[in-house]
């Protein structure tokens, strides 16, 4: 017999269709995505609601594994970084950033990244290959097992009903994995198939049910497919800018040389998603010297008019050998404060994980590291 087929990551009518072949009935499907979604099982055998010769049939041709795990490192404000290995050997790197009422997952997409900008760890490891919807999903599965987000599963932990002052005892458990971002290695429009899948897995009610509204996608800019992203998924868009002319976004988001800002820029006021209550993300990594004068802000303001948007400033993370150094504070706030004045928000992302390289631009599997 083969190797057994992993259940996770097959969208309901794949799952329907290999239970059908070993004689389940179509009922039978939703149960066990259940099972597998909202309960977290991880044994077929503790999926009671099916008797036991069922259980046992499940065991011999099926699997319900999550990827492994080479290292898992916390940092010193909580935040986590696993170095996930798959079944191949390849390895890629899921960051769990905790807030004080919710948390967000950084997922990657892509083992290594073929965008190769200037200023990312991620993009000096070449793209080796596409993750599949199993393995994307497989982080997100992960994540909820360390952070014991399945219900009933605390191990002896309480469920934690407090996080911003005012929440009463009867409020719902606080959800540390409240939020994804697909802004971990790889460029998600690039493996857009495999993304789009494990995303509506991601989102199903009946599973792990988290909303669209909470789901930020990241992309460098691949413009043909912001529009599908919108129409089809209609999760929260995010830009990696950094730039405001495309004589340095050339050089900076190598992308840019195909699709330049103009485009990618219509591309947003167009986004299918966006609305006055859902705004468009703009990252800006601020770089010494580089793309963080006042003139840059007077210009990004220029270039967002008409766009519901929000500026993140992102103080540049350094790792080893980086060609680039962070902006001065004052440069930072300066330009903040120019943005903000002109009425987009431009919250300061304050560097997470930093000293387990787990910050913004810095990801990159160990395994290349040491190679």
């Amino acid at each position: 017999m083969g190797p057994h087929l992993n259940l996770i990551g097959l969208d309901l009518e794949e799952l329907t269709s290999a239970l059908a072949a070993l004689g389940f009935e179509k009922y039978r499907a939703a149960q066990i995505w259940s099972q597998i979604y909202c309960l977290g099982a991880r044994d077929f055998m503790d999926m009671t609601t099916l008797s036991k010769p069922a259980r046992e049939k499940l065991a011999q041709h099926f699997s319900i594994a999550r990827p492994g795990v080479s290292a898992h490192q916390k940092s010193e404000d909580g935040t986590q970084k696993w170095l996930v290995r798959m079944d191949d050997g390849n390895e890629v790197e899921c960051v769990h950033i905790p807030e004080e009422d919710r948390g967000a997952l950084c997922v990657s997409s892509q083992v290594g990244c073929a965008m190769m900008c200037k200023f990312c760890h991620t993009g000096t490891q070449k793209l080796v290959r596409n993750l599949t919807a199993s393995e994307i999903v497989g982080q997100i599965m992960l994540a909820r097992d360390v952070l014991h987000e399945w219900p009933g599963k605390a191990e002896g932990e309480e469920p934690k009903k407090h996080g911003k002052p005012g929440r009463n005892e009867d409020d719902p458990p606080v959800r540390s994995l409240s939020n994804i971002v697909m802004m971990g290695m790889g460029e998600p429009l690039n493996n857009y198939d495999n993304v789009a899948k494990a995303l509506r897995i991601a989102m199903d009610e009946a599973g792990i049910g988290i909303g669209k509204r909470r789901i930020t996608l990241s992309t460098s800019g691949v413009v043909p497919m912001i529009k599908r992203c919108g129409e089809e998924l209609g999760v929260n868009l995010a830009i990696s800018l950094h730039a405001v002319t495309d004589e340095l976004r050339d050089v900076l988001v190598p992308v840019n040389r195909k699709y330049p800002i103009k485009e990618l820029l219509q591309a947003c006021r167009d986004y299918p998603a966006a609305s006055n209550t859902r705004r468009i993300t703009f990252e800006y990594v601020m770089l010494k010297g580089v793309n963080d004068s006042l003139a840059d802000a007077k210009q990004l303001v220029k270039l967002l008019r008409g766009i519901h948007a929000k500026i993140n400033l992102i103080p540049y993370n350094p790792w080893p050998g980086s060609p680039f150094e962070c902006s001065d504070w004052e440069a930072i706030q300066a330009f903040g404060d120019f943005v903000n004045a002109a009425g987009y928000a431009s919250p300061v992302r304050m560097p997470r994980g930093r000293d387990i390289m787990a910050a913004c631009g810095q990801l990159k599997s160990a395994s290349v590291r040491e190679r």
